[in-house]
C-alpha cells in the first residue's frame, strides 16, 4: 500500500499521522525542523506549543472540554499526552511544553507505520497528502498552497468579537437594515450621547495586547481593518462617522435616529452567533468583555470569540473543502490545522484527526464517519465547509454557540452546557457504534 504524505509535524500533522497509523496505513511525515525553524518556533520536538501552554478548560460541560472528550473518542494522540504531562492550572488542562512535545514526538517516532522525513517540502508530493503546515508556512510551501487554492488563500490582521444571540437583551436591540433597504439582517444597538461618550472614554483607556515580533503590528493594517480603539483615538466622533454611524437607522423604541449605533451581523447559518461589525480590536480579552459590555443590549453578552489582531494565513475553506477536510476539486488532498480556519491548539489537532481518519477509511474502502452536527467536531467541520460562510469566512474556535440549539431554555449556563455535552457524546458514540469503529 502506498504511503500517505503528511506535511508538518505540529498538532494537526501529528494527529493526522497517528490516525492513519492506527488504521495500519504507512505514513511519510515531513517536518522541516530542526533543519529550518519559523520565526515562532524554537523547540526541536513535534507538536510545539508556540504561545500559551494551556489547552483551555478540562470540564466536559465546556466547549474546550467537550472537544477534547470527542477527540479521545476518536483515538487522539495529543489529549492523552497532555494529560500525562499536565501542570496545575485550576480548571484548565495546561502542560509542560517540552515534556508534552517530547511525549508526542516519542509516540510518533516509535510507530512502525510512520516514517519521519526531516526536510522542507517545496513541491506537492504524489498521492494522498495531508497539508498541515500551519499559519507560518514556509515560502516554498506557501507557493504550492497558493497554486492549489488560487484566490482561496487569505490573510487577516483583524477579527471582531462574536456573541451569542440568546445572550442579547432583546428589549434594547432591534433588527433593521440601514435606510430599511433589503431584509432587516442587522441587529442594532442604539446609543444616546451620554452612553456613547462613556463608551468612548472606556475604549481609549483600555489596555491593549503587546504583539510578538512575528505578528503584524496593528498600525500596519489597512484602513478598512483599523482596530476600533485606534480609530477612536483619532477623535471622539470618529467612530460615529465609521462603524458606529447612525445615518439611516431609526431607533424602534423612540422613532428617532440614535446618537450612535453598533451593528451586529449574523455569523452562521443558524443565526445563533453575531459579530460586532467594524469592531476588530487589539484589546486584551478581559478589557473587551468590560468595555464592549457597555454597549446597550450587550450588558450580559456571552462572547464566543474575542477580537484578535495578528497575522494569520488560512484558506477559504467554505469554497475549497469538504466536511472531512478534503479538497472538493482534489479529493486526494486534505488540509488540517489552523490554516483551515479552526482556531486554537486543540481545534487544530482535532482537524488532523478528522482528516487522517477520513483519508484512512477512504483508502481502506470503509464507510466514512459522519460526524453528527450536534457534536463539537461535527459543528466545527460543518462551519469550515459551509458555503454560506463564503465571502465572510474568519477562523473559529470551539464554542457552544456553533452547536444546534437544544430547543429548551435553561438559564443556568453550567446546566445548559452539560445538556449540550451529553447530547454530543451520545451522538458521537452512536455514530461510532453504527459503523463499528472501535477506538479503544
Amino acid at each position: 500500500m502506498t504511503a500517505v504524505n503528511v506535511i508538518g509535524a505540529g498538532l494537526a500533522g501529528c494527529e493526522a499521522a497517528w490516525s492513519l497509523a492506527r488504521y495500519g496505513i504507512n505514513v511519510r511525515l515531513y517536518e522541516m525542523k530542526p533543519q529550518k525553524f519559523t520565526p515562532a518556533h524554537k523547540y526541536g520536538g513535534f507538536a510545539e506549543l508556540v504561545c500559551s501552554n494551556s489547552l483551555k478548560a478540562a470540564r466536559l460541560e465546556s466547549a474546550a472540554g467537550l472537544l477534547k472528550a470527542e477527540m479521545e473518542m476518536l483515538g487522539s494522540l495529543t489529549v492523552p499526552c497532555a494529560k500525562e504531562n499536565s501542570v496545575e492550572a485550576g480548571g484548565a488542562l495546561a502542560v509542560d511544553r517540552e515534556k508534552f512535545s517530547d511525549a508526542v514526538t516519542e509516540k510518533i517516532k516509535n510507530s512502525p507505520y510512520i516514517e519521519v522525513i526531516e526536510e522542507e517540502v517545496t513541491k506537492l508530493p504524489e498521492g494522498t497528502t495531508i497539508i498541515a503546515t500551519g499559519p507560518l508556512t514556509s515560502g516554498a510551501m506557501a507557493d504550492v498552497i497558493k497554486e492549489l487554492c488560487g484566490e482561496g488563500l487569505s490573510f487577516y490582521d483583524a477579527a471582531a468579537p462574536i456573541v451569542t444571540y440568546e445572550s442579547l437583551d432583546q428589549d434594547k436591540v432591534f433588527f433593521a437594515s440601514r435606510y430599511d433597504r433589503g431584509d432587516a439582517d442587522y441587529i442594532n444597538c442604539p446609543m444616546n450621547k451620554e452612553e456613547y461618550q462613556a463608551f468612548y472614554r472606556a475604549l481609549i483607556g483600555a489596555e491593549r495586547v503587546q504583539l510578538k515580533d512575528f505578528e503584524t503590528h496593528p498600525f500596519s493594517v489597512y484602513e478598512g481593518c483599523m482596530p476600533i480603539e485606534v480609530l477612536a483615538s483619532r477623535g471622539e466622533d470618529t467612530m460615529r462617522f465609521g462603524p458606529m454611524k447612525p445615518v439611516g437607522i431609526t431607533d424602534k423604541r423612540t422613532g428617532k435616529r440614535p446618537y450612535a449605533v453598533v451593528q451586529l451581523r449574523r455569523e452562521n447559518r443558524e443565526a445563533t452567533l453575531f459579530n460586532l461589525v467594524g469592531f476588530q480590536t487589539n484589546l486584551k480579552f478581559g478589557e473587551q468583555k468590560r468595555v464592549f459590555s457597555m454597549i446597550p443590549g450587550l450588558e450580559n453578552a456571552e462572547f464566543m470569540r474575542f477580537g484578535v489582531m495578528h497575522r494569520n494565513t488560512f484558506i477559504n475553506s467554505p469554497v475549497l473543502l469538504n466536511a472531512d477536510f478534503s479538497m472538493r476539486e482534489r479529493p486526494e488532498i486534505y488540509f488540517a490545522g489552523q490554516m483551515t480556519g479552526v482556531e486554537g491548539y486543540m481545534e487544530s489537532a482535532a482537524s488532523g484527526i478528522i482528516a487522517g481518519t477520513a483519508a484512512a477509511r477512504k483508502i481502506l474502502g470503509l464507510e466514512p464517519i459522519s460526524l453528527p452536527r450536534d457534536t463539537m467536531l461535527g459543528a466545527l467541520s460543518a462551519y469550515i465547509s459551509d458555503p454560506f460562510n463564503d465571502g465572510k469566512f474568519q477562523p473559529m474556535g470551539a464554542n457552544m454557540g456553533i452547536l444546534p440549539d437544544i430547543g429548551v431554555r435553561i438559564k443556568d449556563k453550567k446546566e445548559k452546557y452539560g445538556v449540550y455535552a451529553k447530547r454530543a457524546v451520545d451522538s458521537l458514540r452512536g455514530e461510532l457504534d453504527r459503523i463499528g469503529c472501535n477506538n479503544s
